[in-house]
C-alpha cells in the first residue's frame, strides 16, 4: 500500500501525515511530495525520516492513493495526471468540490456515492464538513428548509503565516504587510472576512457552504445562508446554527439522535456549564455538538452550536476516512 501525500510540508499535510499513523492506515510506502523548493527536505513518519521528492517522481512511485493538500491550481494541474496514471486522488483543495463529474465526500454523510470509478475524489471546505456531520442524521429525521450559520473559524484555516501572525501580535511584535496572513491584526480582533468577496457580496468561502451543503447531502431544497469570520484562536472552528425543519421535532428526542449519530459527541449540561469549545475540540476527531435550544420566535426552528478542529476532521482525518472506505470496499 503505497501512499504518496501531496503538500507533505504544510500544515495540513503534516497533519495528514500524524493521522495515517495514528489510524494504523497500512501504508507500506509513504511518498512525502512537495514543491521543488522543499524536495530533498524529510518529513517524520512512524519515527521515520523520509525524504520528500518531487510530482514526477511520486508518479513514478506507483502509489495506490495520493492525498493532495497542495492548493487548488497545483490540484487542478497534477490531480488529472496522477489520475491518468491509476492513482486514486482524494483532494484537499476547492478545485474539484462543485466539478459536477466529481464526488464530494463526507464519509458520516455520504460514502455510499463512491465507486471504482472514482479516480479524483473532493474533501469538502472544513466549516461545511462539521456542518453537514450534524444536520445529516436531523435531515433524515425531521427534513431541513433552511440553514442560518455563522462561523467563529480558527487561523490554522489560513495556514502558517495566519498562526504566526498571530502568535507575533501576541508578542507585541511589529509586522510588516508582507509578514501578515490577513490585512488587518487578527489578535484582540475579529475579522468578518474569509477570503475573497463575490459580485453578491458574499465571500467566496460562504458561498462554499452553501453549494457543497446541497451537494453533500444531496438535496438542493436546502437553504444555506452564511457569514464567515475569522477569530483569534487555534484549536479548531466553531458555528451557530438556526435550523427550520418541515417537521416538528421533540427536544430530548433530537438530541438523542445526535447523540447516537457516527462522529458526533454531544456536549450539553446547562447545569455546569458544559458545551463544545475549540479548547476542548483540539487534536479530536469528533464533531462537538450542543447548546441545544428551540428558536422561541420560530415554529419547528432549532438552534445549535457546533465545533470541532478544522485540522483534523475539517481536512485530513476525513481524507483519511475517504481512504479508509475505499479499502474496506475493496476499491484500492
Amino acid at each position: 500500500m503505497k501512499v504518496a501525500v501531496v503538500g507533505a510540508t504544510g500544515l495540513v499535510g503534516t497533519k495528514i501525515l500524524q493521522i495515517l499513523a495514528e489510524r494504523n492506515f497500512p501504508v507500506t510506502d509513504l511518498i512525502p511530495v512537495a514543491s521543488a523548493g522543499s524536495v530533498g527536505k524529510e518529513v517524520s513518519f512512524k519515527n521515520n525520516y523520509i525524504k520528500v521528492v518531487g510530482m514526477e517522481d511520486a508518479i513514478a512511485a506507483k502509489p495506490v492513493i495520493a492525498i493532495f493538500s497542495a492548493g487548488g491550481s497545483t490540484s487542478l494541474e497534477w490531480a488529472p495526471i496522477f489520475a491518468a496514471a491509476g492513482i486514486r486522488v482524494i483532494d484537499n483543495s476547492s478545485a474539484w468540490r462543485m466539478d459536477p463529474t466529481k464526488k464530494l465526500v463526507v464519509p458520516e454523510v455520504n460514502a455510499s456515492v463512491l465507486t471504482a470509478a472514482d479516480f479524483i475524489i473532493a474533501n469538502p471546505n472544513c466549516s461545511t464538513i462539521q456542518m453537514v456531520v450534524a444536520l445529516q442524521p436531523l435531515h433524515e429525521k425531521y427534513k431541513i428548509k433552511r440553514v442560518v450559520v455563522s462561523t467563529y473559524q480558527s487561523v490554522t484555516g489560513t495556514g502558517k503565516q495566519a498562526v504566526d501572525q498571530l502568535f507575533s501580535e501576541r508578542k507585541g511584535e511589529k509586522l510588516t504587510s508582507s509578514q501578515m496572513a490577513y490585512k488587518y491584526p487578527i489578535d484582540l480582533n475579529v475579522i468578518p472576512q474569509i477570503d475573497v468577496f463575490l459580485e453578491n457580496g458574499y465571500t467566496k468561502e460562504e458561498m462554499k457552504m452553501v453549494k457543497e451543503t446541497c451537494k453533500i447531502m444531496q438535496d438542493d431544497t436546502i437553504k444555506v445562508t452564511a457569514t464567515t469570520v475569522r477569530i483569534p484562536v487555534v484549536g479548531g472552528h466553531s458555528e451557530s446554527l438556526n435550523v427550520e425543519f418541515e417537521n416538528e421535532f421533540d427536544l430530548n428526542e433530537l438530541t438523542a439522535l445526535l447523540a447516537q449519530a457516527p462522529g458526533i459527541v454531544v456536549q450539553q449540561d446547562d447545569a455546569t456549564q458544559i458545551y463544545p469549545m475549540p479548547l476542548w475540540a483540539h487534536e479530536k476527531d469528533d464533531v462537538f455538538v450542543g447548546r441545544l435550544r428551540r428558536d422561541e420566535t420560530q415554529a419547528k426552528t432549532l438552534n445549535m452550536w457546533i465545533v470541532s478542529d478544522n485540522l483534523r476532521k475539517g481536512a485530513a482525518t476525513n481524507a483519511v476516512q475517504i481512504a479508509e472506505y475505499l479499502l474496506s470496499k475493496g476499491i484500492i
